[in-house]
């Protein structure tokens, strides 16, 4: 009872006076705790977009090589990708809320590198540190939200409002980006993240409760480091698929074979170990597993298709990139009203429903998409990107809260990390998917355009704004003859890529028809475990559980010692005797002697 009271003692102090009560109730500082999380994700949502407006500047001032531009813009994602289920599985053990600050740190230092880079092997630096301090932030905040809010219900609204922040920060990325870059320096998208960090820190610290999950076992250093590995393989050899290189290439090959066999041997390892890193038996219930594959569908669907659409917009269109951030806007607006009502939609039709009408409802979008052509259509996008986002959303808040639900308090940071390493696969093995797609639609019409030489033509063919390079170089009726029939074979082509983009978001519909038909929650009369401070009590009695098993063996081992003690004086009192007091004492010693042997046999 004591180190219960002493928990609770630690649990409140510094917290101001007016919430310890709503704490211990479950009142409203698990809401307050909610907006300290979605301030956490909205930097990390912002930071993985803010950079892909400033990549020019950043090109003029510091003047990387091609690699080094491509590792600044990729080491970030690749990094934080890498590093999710090693960080979110580490909260479990040394605390949730100690990463989350740890993280908060980590940001806000490699921030101010970042903004500071006088080369580029510096930037590439800080942007892997930023990759790092991601990867233990964004595991962090969904596991913290899985045992702060352990009603289903409100933990529904919580997610909603979770995923709701990550979409509003991915479209002010490149908004924020473009403002910043236009009115100071580069290094200014990088400088935004540091006021916020400062005030993150303090505020963490003293509002987030401590969160941890199973303690039980030694923590698997060789596990998480070969998974950390092996996702690092996959996810650089994706990378290199989406950038052009192919499949065979050497370069691409080798890391996708070696993080492959890497992450087979994981696997291997977590099915032998008493307590493993991660619980692959959540992927033997159908909603956990089913979750993760419509969340990897759903990003390989709809990312690659967004960076085209982005491209669309600006070199067929002739729209600037602040024209274009905004013409995305519709959709993000969609995506925050499917997050804020998602928690009651889901309660109504449950998560079979509302997984696969989302799926629908996209892929209706996308096939709606279809009728942009070579001029302006605002209607039809405007109301094509509405659908689409609405129906993303509806998808992946679905699937996340329907994940999350089948893993316990203990397991939260896991599975909280393997949701936010399926988004991240998803979205690279769907650029690599469908940019793969889109090249080989785009290539045929740009070939054997009339009065263009072969060489030119080859070099048309590697992307549409190289088809521009060419043609102003020719210039000419040659020039705007290739102009047209780039942009032609672009429009070509991003039909092409919304058909396949279509069949994979309906191949989701079909598969999210195994989730639970129902949103299980419990009964109103019944009283659900509340507060902050749930995973500390789990813990507590864990502990107490241990410390009684381990009186119990030493009481054992005491009990035992004493048998084997008297056992030996007695056959020593019995060689010590004479003979004839042997032969007086009958039969009574042997029944002393086989006494004390049973008890210490026992």
């Amino acid at each position: 009872m004591s180190g219960t009271t002493t928990a609770g003692s630690r649990q409140t102090a510094g917290v101001p006076r007016q919430w310890r009560g709503t704490e211990a109730s479950g009142g409203a500082n698990r809401w307050v705790v909610l907006l300290v999380l979605c301030v956490s994700l909205l930097l990390v949502a912002v930071d993985a977009t803010v950079l892909h407006v400033a990549v020019p500047a950043v090109t003029e001032d510091l003047r990387p090589g091609a690699i080094e531009l491509l590792w600044i813009v990729d080491v970030y994602p690749l990094v934080c990708a890498s590093l999710l289920i090693l960080f979110g599985t580490l909260g479990d053990r040394v605390g949730r809320r100690r990463v989350l600050l740890l993280g908060y740190g980590l940001f806000g230092a490699a921030s101010a590198l970042a903004a500071f880079a006088g080369n580029p092997q510096i930037l590439i630096v800080a942007r892997a540190l930023l990759g790092v301090g991601g990867a233990m932030i964004m595991p962090a905040t969904l596991s913290i939200l899985r045992q702060v809010f352990p009603d289903r219900r409100e933990r529904a609204m919580a997610i909603g409002i979770w995923s709701a922040v990550a979409a509003v920060g991915a479209a002010v990325g490149p908004l924020l980006g473009g403002f910043l870059v236009e009115n100071f320096w580069w290094g200014s998208v990088f400088l935004v993240n540091l006021p916020l960090m400062v005030v993150a820190l303090p505020v963490g610290r003293w509002l987030l409760p401590e969160s941890t999950g199973d303690r039980d076992g030694p923590w698997d250093v060789l596990g998480a480091v070969m998974a950390a590995c092996g996702l690092f393989c996959v996810v650089f050899g994706v990378k290199r698929m989406g950038s052009g290189a192919g499949l065979l290439n050497a370069v691409t090959a080798a890391p996708v074979l070696v993080g492959a066999v890497l992450l087979v041997l994981f696997v291997r390892r977590q099915r032998r170990r008493t307590h493993p890193l991660v619980d692959l038996k959540l992927f033997s219930r159908p909603a956990f597993s089913i979750s993760v594959g419509c969340i990897v569908l759903a990003l390989l669907a709809l990312v690659g298709l967004e960076l085209i659409a982005a491209q669309y917009l600006q070199l067929v269109l002739g729209l600037t990139p602040l024209e274009t951030g905004l013409r995305l806007l519709p959709l993000t607006f969609a995506a925050m009203a499917a997050g804020l009502v998602g928690s009651r939609m889901l309660q109504w039709l449950g998560p079979r429903v509302m997984v696969a009408v989302g799926f629908a409802l996209t892929a209706l979008a996308v096939l709606s998409l279809t009728a942009m052509g070579l001029s302006d259509r605002p209607a039809v996008l405007v109301g094509g990107f509405i659908v689409l986002g609405f129906g993303l959303e509806t998808t992946l808040f679905s699937a996340y809260e329907s994940m999350l639900n089948e893993a316990s308090t203990g397991s939260a940071g896991g599975a909280a990390a393997i949701g936010e390493t399926s988004y991240q696969l998803g979205a690279g093995i769907g650029i690599a998917l469908l940019g793969s797609v889109m090249n080989a639609a785009y290539k045929p019409g740009v070939s054997s355009v009339p009065g263009v030489p072969a060489s030119a033509s080859s070099d048309a063919s590697q992307s549409l704004g190289a088809a521009y390079k060419v043609s102003d170089r020719l210039g000419g009726h040659a020039g705007e003859a290739l102009r047209s029939a780039s942009r032609s074979a672009f429009v070509h082509g991003l039909h092409i890529t919304l058909a396949v983009s279509a069949g994979l978001l309906l191949l989701g519909a079909l598969a999210a028809l195994r989730l639970p038909r129902t949103m299980e929650c419990p009964a109103d009369d019944e009283e659900p475990s509340q507060g902050p401070d749930q995973g500390r009590r789990e813990q507590e009695q864990r502990d107490q559980g241990r410390r009684e098993q381990g009186r119990r063996e030493q009481d054992r081992r005491d009990q035992a010692q004493l048998e084997q003690t008297q056992l030996e004086e007695a056959q020593l009192e019995e060689a010590q005797r004479e003979p004839g007091q042997r032969e007086q004492g009958g039969t009574d010693a042997p029944a002393r002697r086989d006494r004390a042997t049973v008890a210490a046999e026992s």
